[in-house]
């Protein structure tokens, strides 16, 4: 099956068992403080599962842009090394909003892998809470595993909570989650529930049942929600890999154009050396390109610092590719060949993300060669201290992780982490030092500037960029 069409079959399923088709929410959250991006589908509806809103229906079904590269949920370390991690991917999820549960939630999931998709069931495990000291053991969903589908015995495993109960962040909506697993091994006989203990790799998630029935309060307490509600999500770009016989989601259709485009672009071939730059370089230019088509633009502070270091990222992966020219913003146009159909504002602001990437790239490539130059001479001796981390990050412009990304490829330690947060408030302390000894700064003419607090306070102004070319303004 096509990328297209597996996302298509899992959406008319659910609208075949009533549930609305509902949009993706953008992957930068307009209304929620706590995030910088959209980590998971629950997001849209925190609101309901909190009982503070409500929608026009009880059941739902969509696809969720998700980006995870900071907080409880960040894969970003994973990417371009692990078949199955992205930094942007898509989560095809259902929602009962205090209609069905757990019941249904497992009988329709076992409906849709095994006779629509026609995943074997002899591969299939699942897991289920173990329970703790605040929440019993979820026999519940266990019972309904056996008595509404024909898993084979003995495959629900009890796993505890890190595996097993749900929870979006440090506080809000949780609940214990049931995960479906698929065996990857040529021998059917080997399968055994140690594989899910000891998380040896044999068995890949491909979907999360979610029971959300509590919300975490911020002093860690379980408070019972007014309603119990379905979340489910399914990684969609690993289904595309199962059911496309592929061994990783880059050889899948969904990212083999932009390898094959990187592959044109650099004149390289993909695999041995070349397959973790071009991976990584791929997945990067999605979760760019999603969260600028949504509003989020690179920046020194907060999520447009991700962003910043997620570009960082990919150019020093493109050096390895021996690009030294901006190359990763060639990429936008063949995404959006690829996703437009499904996500159009990809295609619509196609220009505008080229170009705020090509000028990233542009001004991050008059350093990087020359602190690639000073990570070797620091890589020489054999460790990397926390103050050659913070030089790196305050000269050249290499993020923190990146450079310790660069250390653990040539399995250098870096030694003294906390060197590098003791320099960089020692700067900021600096600053701000700097700041109250300015006074009344006069310019080389004599003239008198004037402080900032002096300034008038106007209105904020509203970006119109994406739809205006050239505006008056007033200054």
């Amino acid at each position: 099956m096509k990328s297209r069409e597996i996302r298509e079959a899992f959406l008319r399923f659910f609208e075949g068992k009533g549930h609305v088709r509902v949009p993706s929410a953008p992957v930068v959250p307009q209304d929620d403080p706590t995030l910088y991006f959209t980590n998971a589908g629950m997001n849209q509806f925190k609101d309901v599962f909190l009982g503070l809103g409500r929608r026009d229906y009880t059941r739902a079904v969509d696809t969720q842009k998700v980006m995870r590269v900071s907080g409880k949920h960040n894969d970003l370390d994973e990417v371009g090394y692990s078949p199955w991690h992205h930094t942007f991917f898509e989560m095809l999820g259902n929602w009962s909003f205090g209609d069905y549960f757990k019941k249904e939630a497992i009988e329709w999931g076992w409906e849709l892998i095994t006779e629509h998709f026609g995943l074997e069931k002899e591969r299939l495990w699942a897991t289920v809470f173990v329970g703790d000291d605040a929440v019993e053991a979820d026999g519940e969903a266990e019972a309904f595993w056996y008595e509404c589908t024909d898993l084979l015995p003995g495959r629900v495993v009890r796993l505890p909570a890190k595996e097993n109960f749900w929870e979006m962040g440090e506080t809000g909506p949780c609940g214990p989650c049931s995960e479906i697993h698929y065996y990857l091994g040529d021998d059917l006989a080997a399968q055994e529930p140690r594989m899910l203990i000891d998380d040896t790799g044999d068995l890949v998630e491909i979907w999360n049942l979610v029971f959300i029935q509590y919300n975490r309060e911020k002093n860690g307490a379980l408070q019972p929600l007014p309603e119990k509600h379905v979340d489910t999500g399914m990684g969609f770009e690993r289904m595309c890999s199962l059911l496309q016989g592929a061994e990783s989601s880059y050889e899948t259709d969904v990212f083999q154009p932009l390898i094959g485009r990187i592959a044109e672009l650099t004149g390289k071939e993909y695999g041995g050396e070349h397959r973790v730059p071009m991976q990584v370089i791929a997945d990067h230019v999605r979760s760019l390109s999603f969260t600028m088509a949504d509003g989020a633009m690179p920046s020194n502070e907060g999520r447009g610092y991700v962003l910043r270091r997620i570009l960082r990222r990919a150019a020093r992966y493109a050096r390895q590719l021996d690009q030294h020219d901006p190359v990763i913003h060639q990429l936008v146009g063949t995404l959006g060949e690829t996703m437009g159909h499904v996500f159009p504002e990809v295609t619509a602001r196609k220009d505008h993300i080229a170009g705020v990437i090509r000028s990233e790239e542009e001004s991050f490539g008059k350093t990087l060669d020359r602190g690639l130059d000073i990570f070797a001479r620091f890589a020489a001796k054999g460790q990397i201290t926390g103050t050659d981390v913070f030089h790196l990050y305050d000269t050249y412009g290499f993020p923190q992780d990146l450079t310790e990304l660069m250390a653990r490829e040539q399995g250098i330690p870096v030694i003294d982490p906390e060197g590098f947060d003791h320099e960089l408030a020692a700067q900021r302390d600096r600053s701000r030092q700097d700041t109250k000894s300015l006074g009344k700064v006069t310019m080389s003419l004599g003239a008198p500037l004037l402080k900032v607090g002096a300034i008038t306070k106007k209105p904020a102004s509203r970006f119109v960029g994406y739809d205006e070319l050239e505006i008056e303004a007033q200054v």
